[in-house]
């Protein structure tokens, strides 16, 4: 046999096992079948004899190997062949199969040749997390079935359940000559002072679903089904998944762990702080803050990223870091701690194979530990655990700041405190704070609710004051007060994350847009929590892919819904963005468009699943989608329509395949209804996107879908030139890649064929001068309407590429550069439509419809713009309009040559 590891690491290991540990000492004398393949080959070998133990009745079996098995890994352990991971996972294995078995035994006595189904374990705590400890209880949950368990005839389902939990337990923990197997702790189920040790899988679903308390999340971010009937496990824990797992962020847990830990702080206060006695486990910046630490870190994000949700501690860490949830060094601290703690925890365990978790308070029993784990005395075990301690502890203490930062309720000293925040005139605030307190608002009648207010409001207030306009802010958060239901969880998360609370002052005071959508959905903020938020969105077909997989398993109504919530929030972070110079707005346009392409995709997809259920599809035709205006121009804004057009390529005369089958027109028109609708009518997730179908054929006289055949020619032959000059911002955006394509080659013969230069200019010209009669600029700054503005640029454009051939790009940025390289336009020009499309894209968002901006929002304005002021801009803009009305008076004059 091959020998593994260093032969003087073991020999120590054994020496130190026999001086300082009676457990381990009498194991070696007992056991020397282990301790000698141990000394002569190695940990893994030693651990292959210890499992190999037999025994004719289970019950002995088990704990035979347990005893061996705790010699081995001990020796292991202590002579560093294997590392804290391996240790855990061993124990936890060797747990899981003793449960199963213990568990076939007790049903097996009872329903002789029954199987396990119908009752389930699950772990929960250490052992859920494979993370057990050398000494450890087991945290289990009993669950049964009633319809499936065994059962002798006459038994009532849930006694015959109690007395197999029951059998399980004494197999498991009992002591006998050969020891036990594992103390066993029940109560982490709901009301253990009341409820039966065995549980009903649909009551102990109802409870999590409707009443479980906010820390018993926590429980299960460890939880999975261990033994006996894992399916019934697994649907359990499915079942109550959005209970610990929500989407809506809940920054109350943090309070609610502090809290559990401050007690435990007080009540093992003897053990609180680094020293002889020190509680390794309940101590400040012990074990327990550490897991609570990466468990709150974990529930804060879990619910909207997957790949946090890791049971065990480290994994949770490094996952944390990759996804960039916490920064590297913070979770280095955390992971040295919490190795160092749980190995000196298993050596004080080793010492008596106790379930302790304290260091000896003791000096001699102190040095017994510290020699065990080859230190030279107690002070260097305890100067080797306090750095890591006192960090850890620092770390958990920074969840939530010490101390009672509230406001006054004297109005004299909060005026004095308001001012102290920033607030050059306090009055205006003093009132506002008045009104909160009095309780009219639905959002702040209950207790919690109040408290997470006034917790947060300090940092929020000083967030405001030191904003652009602080009246203008305050007032934007009364109504956001006011229209809310529920704002605890809002509350909490402001008073949680100063950052947001800065954010949340700049969209008060710069977006109502925003703000308005955050008194409806105050959920959206949580989106801005970490720095993921301000990405730009993933390509068209990578979102349309995520939003997708939200949908899958749902029903047709919350498929919609979930996909709604996910793309506002995209919406809403690029807003944000804007409002905070995080990007420029060129980019945030094409994120728009990016989003909004994602959800065409997205949908319309679903939209054809639903309907081909009940009336199949066409074995040679499809749907798609073709987008126009800024859509197709990958330019939109926060307030854009969608302008698209449907058609389709199924053969005349065919017929679908579904149990109700239909003809293309009727079927494709019927299908585009349901695209339409679920691209645009407002849901309980709020409204989407407003969808312009009129430039179809023959507009609104024409029928909703056409063939692809039928809608080329129609191009081809009765198109007026704004149609053409519409195909060229058109691109497909739904459908095969082969549809696409069609559609594609379709609309390039249309744009390239030959063409009067003369006739386009005076069509275009009089198509415009209609336009300005039906929609005029609504006022001097109107960039979109008015003269020289972003319209009379498309309009210049389309001219151009329609009889020049050059620039046929829908994107309007690209054609431009391709015109200018090719002289048919200035440089100025380009310039020109960077500056007006910034400006379009901010003034959608800070003045929609009649609202006046303040002198501070028309400042950001200018700066997101690159102008250093407002009249700097306004300097520009003109200066832009300018070469846009030359552009467009010389396109003008070509035909009225």
């Amino acid at each position: 046999m091959r020998s593994d590891g260093n032969t003087k690491t073991r020999e120590s290991a054994v020496i130190r096992a026999k001086a300082h540990s009676p457990f381990l000492r009498e194991a070696i004398e007992q056991l020397p079948d282990v301790a000698e393949t141990f000394l002569g080959i190695g940990t893994s070998a030693a651990i292959d004899v210890a499992l190999s133990k037999v025994a004719p009745e289970v019950e002995v079996e088990l704990r035979r190997r347990r005893y061996a098995l705790a010699l081995a890994v001990a020796l292991g352990d202590l002579s560093g062949e294997i590392e804290l991971e391996q240790v855990t996972t061993l124990l936890s294995d060797f747990a899981d199969s003793a449960i199963d078995r213990a568990l076939a035994q007790a049903i097996e006595e009872r329903v002789p040749g029954a199987g396990a189904a119908g009752f389930a374990v699950i772990a929960m705590g250490k052992l859920g997390s494979g993370e057990l400890n050398y000494s450890s209880d087991v945290d289990l949950l009993f669950l049964f079935d009633p319809a499936m368990l065994a059962k002798r005839d006459r038994d009532d389902a849930g006694e015959s359940a109690v007395r197999i939990g029951r059998r399980v337990i004494e197999l498991l923990q009992r002591r006998t000559s050969d020891g036990y197997v594992a103390r066993v702790d029940l109560r982490l189920r709901p009301s253990p002072e009341v409820t039966p040790i065995v549980l009903p899988v649909d009551a102990a679903i109802s409870h999590y679903e409707s009443s479980a308390a906010p820390w018993e999340r926590a429980a299960f971010i460890r939880a999975r089904a261990c033994a006996a009937d894992k399916k019934l496990g697994e649907r359990f824990l499915e079942a109550i998944r959005p209970f610990v797992w929500r989407r809506s962020l809940d920054f109350g847990v943090i309070e609610d762990v502090r809290q559990i830990s401050a007690r435990i702080r007080d009540h093992f206060a003897q053990g609180a702080k680094i020293g002889p006695g020190y509680d390794l486990k309940r101590g400040r910046g012990g074990i327990r803050e550490i897991e609570f630490f990466v468990q709150i870190q974990q529930m804060i994000h879990g619910g909207r990223d997957m790949s946090v949700r890791n049971r065990a501690t480290l994994d949770a860490l490094a996952a944390l870091v990759e996804t960039g949830r916490m920064d590297e060094k913070s979770a280095s601290v955390l992971s040295e701690a919490y190795r160092l703690l749980r190995t000196i925890e298993h050596r004080v365990q080793m010492v008596e194979d106790a379930q302790t978790h304290m260091l000896p308070a003791v000096p001699e029993a102190l040095e017994n530990v510290a020699h065990l784990h080859g230190l030279d005395s107690g002070s260097a075990l305890l100067r080797l655990l306090e750095p890591h301690v006192e960090a850890a502890g620092s770390l958990f203490d920074s969840l939530s700041p010490e101390g009672d930062d509230r406001l006054s309720n004297d109005p004299n000293l909060l005026a004095s405190e308001l001012k102290g925040l920033g607030f050059t005139e306090p009055e205006l605030a003093t009132r506002h704070v008045a009104a909160w307190r009095s309780g009219k608002a639905r959002s702040l009648r209950s207790p919690a609710a109040q408290q997470a207010f006034e917790a947060m409001l300090p940092g929020l207030l000083q967030a405001i004051a030191s904003g652009a306009d602080p009246a203008h802010a305050l007032n934007r958060l009364s109504d956001i007060v006011e229209r809310l239901s529920s704002g605890i969880n809002l509350f909490r998360l402001l008073g949680a994350r100063p950052n947001l609370a800065r954010l949340l002052a700049k969209i008060l005071a710069h977006a109502p847009t925003l703000a308005d959508q955050l008194a409806r959905r105050p959920e959206l903020l949580e989106g801005l929590f970490d720095a993921s938020s301000f990405e730009m969105p993933p390509p068209a077909e990578e979102l349309a892919d995520q939003l997708t997989a939200a949908m899958h398993g749902h029903p047709y109504d919350v498929a919609l819904d979930r996909v709604r919530r996910l793309v506002n929030e995209r919406r809403f972070a690029l807003g944000v963005q804007l409002i905070d110079r995080h990007r420029d707005p060129l980019e945030v346009a094409f994120g728009y468009a990016r989003v909004a392409e994602g959800a065409v995709r997205a949908l319309a997809s679903a939209a054809c699943r639903e309907f081909e259920e009940s009336h199949g599809s066409f074995a040679a035709g499809e749907l798609l989608i073709l987008g126009l205006g800024r859509l197709g121009g990958c330019a939109l804004t926060h307030a854009s329509d969608l302008d698209i057009i449907y058609l389709h390529t199924a053969p005349e005369g065919s017929v679908s395949d579904g149990a109700k089958p239909l003809g293309p027109n009727d079927y494709f028109n019927r299908l585009a209804s349901r695209v339409t609708a679920a691209l645009s009518v407002p849901t309980a997730a709020g409204p989407l996107y407003d969808v312009d179908i009129r430039l179809r054929p023959e507009g609104a006289k024409g029928m909703l879908v056409v063939s692809l055949e039928a809608f080329e020619r129609y191009q081809r032959d009765e198109a007026w030139t704004w149609e053409h000059m519409a195909l060229c911002r058109a691109r497909p955006v739904f459908g095969s890649h082969e549809g696409r394509a069609q559609v594609q080659g379709v609309i390039d013969a249309i744009l390239r064929r030959p063409r009067d230069i003369a006739q386009v200019s005076r069509d275009a010209a009089k198509m415009r001068t209609d336009m300005e009669h039906h929609k005029p600029a609504k006022s001097a700054l109107d960039v979109k309407l008015g003269p020289g503005g972003l319209v009379d640029l498309e309009f210049a454009v389309h001219v151009l590429q329609l009889t020049r051939h050059v620039g046929l790009d829908p994107r309007l940025d690209v054609a431009l550069s391709e015109l200018e390289a090719d002289s048919l336009l200035n440089s100025n020009i380009v310039d020109a439509q960077k500056l007006l499309t910034r400006m379009l894209v901010l003034m959608r968002l800070v003045a929609p419809d009649d609202v006046k901006p303040t002198a501070e929002t028309w400042q950001l304005v200018a700066e997101a713009c690159g102008a250093g002021s407002w009249d700097a801009l306004l300097a520009g803009h003109d200066a832009a309009r300018q070469s846009v009305a030359e552009l467009w008076d010389s396109i003008k004059r070509e035909g009225e040559q």
